[in-house]
């Protein structure tokens, strides 16, 4: 069975960073790609950021230049550098991997990320 780990939430003010690292229970090339959602409660899961096997990241508009998404295939680990955040930025971040393109076929346990005003 897969396993998603992901670490590195936490409470941060506004305009600060965090880093949430996802680390996978098998070879990340297993996966076509890796990516974060985020779920606040009472709203529908919103994309955040992709990163296919061959290194083509991908980003929602509202997180555009202030996230990055990368991979470290020799730790089989995906993180997710988040600077600049804002209160709205405050949400559950969940990693998924894709065994089928486009499909998130394995989830995290979700890292809760806090920006205080």
């Amino acid at each position: 069975q897969v396993q998603l780990v992901e670490s590195g939430g936490g409470l941060v003010q506004t305009g600060g960073s965090l880093r949430l690292s996802c680390a996978t229970s098998e070879s990340i090339f297993s996966f076509l790609a890796m990516g974060w959602d985020r779920q606040v409660p009472g709203k529908q899961r919103e994309f955040v950021a992709r990163i296919t096997d061959g290194g083509s990241a991908d980003y929602a508009n509202s997180v555009r230049g202030r996230f990055t998404i990368s991979r470290d295939n020799a730790k089989n680990t995906v993180y997710l550098q988040m600077n600049s955040l804002a209160p709205e930025d405050t949400a559950v971040y969940l990693c998924y991997a894709e065994k089928r393109f486009g499909l998130r076929d394995y989830w995290g346990q979700g890292a809760q990320v806090t920006v205080s005003s």
